[in-house]
């Protein structure tokens, strides 16, 4: 994509936050002049990663609207951003364009003549990584647009490489059905993962992800989830996957999965010619699986050959912050950082922890009072029905930053509702006494798992955690 350059200036309000980041990067990996603000860097939070912007040559500026300075810069904010922010206020008075990160990202995305999006409740970075390395690995040079750092690019010079700017004519992307943005994108190849409660009603889910395979070229659909399944019968072109469901393109010959603490063996059936491959992936888990299943179907359709994405995701190294593991202390306490927010992200972590023997202390920190009032209920269930009797869960108050949220429901709430359905379960206001409390419930062999959203810090705990251990 680098003959796509651009001379404009774009301000990116929220510069630090996962979304944001790597579109910025795409942006000036363009050729565009790129600038922002952060509460983040405002607050001192994370100043490694705004000094390494810094030096990448993105121009920061404290969030008081003196970044903008002229009506050809164009603001880049979130939908959902409080008009009383000052970028906004600024920006209004100066006449100057305003787009959702969306709105900016789905004009890149869909100016590239071969687009491959993945969405769906769970699993997209993931299958985004895995997609975009399986690219990446058969030469194919992808420009990549991810929510999480991926391993495989990441390295010292280059610690936050959520966004990869390629060579190509390929762009592949995560998509979000969250804000409804899904909305907006007119891929070559459509993933859908799954569909399950998050921030919209099922009914909602339903139509969105049901039109955005129905737009695509191509619909790549998980056979394993009912839902998913009957969207994909509008289509007329699928390429089907699942583990269960032997009726899809891609599958798992029964009896093969072996599964360890660092990797999963299986045979990888292609039902088109009835012929196995095998499908070595360095991490443990059943939806790490899927998403491996997804990533290659994916692949297939966009003409890479089975074999070959196999092949490459031998090699994929994972994703900052999913069931990322920190280390394990001298006593033989083992710290795992974990993007789990959401009822289905979390019974994935806590099942792929649970198949394997040790007690399990789950800390859980809200992304937001809003997500909490929406999924708190189904979010309690999962930790009550997928965590023992010697288990424990432990949470704090959601993750605030300002603004007029609505913060009357809270931590305390899903913590009773984990003890009413059978769970062990305690509530500590603050983080930092959650801290002190998992220091002086832990023994040898538990393994701590600490989840959340939205919140860079989140990996600094985990560190901190592990060096008190």
């Amino acid at each position: 994509m680098n003959e796509q350059k651009s001379s404009l200036s774009y301000f990116f309000c929220g510069i630090g936050g996962s979304g944001m980041l790597p579109l910025a990067q795409i942006v000036k990996g363009l050729g565009a002049e790129v600038g922002g603000s952060d509460r983040s860097f405002d607050q001192g939070r994370t100043p490694e990663k705004f000094a390494w912007l810094e030096q990448r040559g993105f121009k920061l500026f404290p969030q008081d609207g003196s970044g903008l300075t002229s009506g050809n810069q164009v603001l880049v904010a979130s939908a959902a951003i409080e008009d009383t922010v000052p970028e906004v206020i600024r920006a209004r008075t100066l006449g100057c364009p305003r787009l959702t990160r969306a709105e900016l990202l789905s004009k890149l995305f869909n100016a590239a003549p071969v687009s491959l999006a993945v969405g769906g409740t769970s699993g997209k970075s993931t299958t985004t990584a895995m997609l975009g390395w399986i690219m990446e690995y058969t030469g194919r040079s992808p420009t990549i647009m991810n929510g999480a750092v991926m391993k495989n690019f990441a390295s010292p010079d280059n610690p936050f490489a959520s966004a990869v700017v390629g060579r190509s004519d390929v762009f592949v992307s995560e998509v979000d059905e969250s804000d409804g943005s899904i909305a907006l994108y007119d891929p070559t190849v459509a993933v859908l993962l799954n569909i399950s409660l998050d921030h919209k009603s099922m009914e909602e889910l339903r139509h969105l992800f049901g039109d955005f395979l129905l737009r695509a070229d191509i619909a790549v659909v998980n056979f394993d989830d009912e839902d998913a399944e009957f969207l994909a019968r509008r289509c007329k072109n699928v390429i089907s996957f699942g583990i269960d469901n032997h009726k899809a393109t891609f599958g798992i010959e029964p009896g093969t999965i072996l599964e360890s603490e660092t990797e999963t063996d299986a045979i990888l059936v292609d039902r088109r010619k009835d012929v196995g491959h095998s499908l070595r992936l360095p991490m443990p888990g059943r939806h790490n699986l899927e998403n491996a299943l997804a990533a290659i179907s994916a692949a297939v359709a966009a003409g890479i050959p089975v074999h070959d994405a196999a092949i490459a995701l031998s090699t994929f190294k994972g994703l900052a912050r999913r069931f990322d593991v920190i280390g394990t202390s001298e006593s033989g306490v083992t710290v795992i950082d974990d993007f789990g927010h959401n009822p289905e992200k979390a019974r994935a972590t806590l099942r792929t922890l649970k198949s394997q023997e040790g007690r399990v202390i789950a800390f859980f920190q809200p992304h937001g009072y809003g997500p909490l009032k929406q999924m708190g209920t189904e979010l309690a269930h999962t930790f009550a029905e997928e965590l023992g009797p010697d288990d424990i869960t432990i949470m704090c108050e959601p993750v605030y930053f300002g603004g007029t949220v609505d913060r009357s429901e809270g931590s305390e709430r899903i913590i009773k509702l984990i003890r009413e359905a059978g769970g062990n379960a305690e509530y500590i206001e603050t983080r930092e006494g959650c801290g002190d409390r998992i220091v002086e419930l832990t023994k040898p062999g538990d393994r701590v798992a600490v989840m959340g959203a939205r919140d860079d810090t989140l990996t600094t705990f985990a560190q901190g955690l592990l060096k008190r251990l």
